[in-house]
């Protein structure tokens, strides 16, 4: 085999090499960054859920205010 094959069966190799390492770190990179995205996600999930039961909650409790506001206009005062 010549030297100049030789030369360009290394490059080759050493091409392949360089570039499927790049690509396997730029993969683990992306994994890396898509969970944190996810982390950041579910926690904003939490906090759509967590709102939706306050904001139904709070319904509740000004419907029962409403109530006890229209019971005390209902009661007389107290004479002597």
């Amino acid at each position: 085999m010549s030297d100049g094959v030789l030369v360009a069966l290394l490059s080759l190799l050493g091409t392949l090499a360089g570039t499927l390492g790049g690509i396997l770190i730029s993969n683990r990179l992306v994994n890396y960054r898509l969970e944190q995205l996810e982390k950041k996600v579910d926690k904003h999930n939490a906090v759509i859920e967590r709102m939706y039961c306050a904001e139904t909650r709070l319904d509740v409790l000004g419907e029962q205010l409403k109530a006890i506001d229209h019971r005390m206009n209902g009661i007389q005062p107290y004479e002597c």
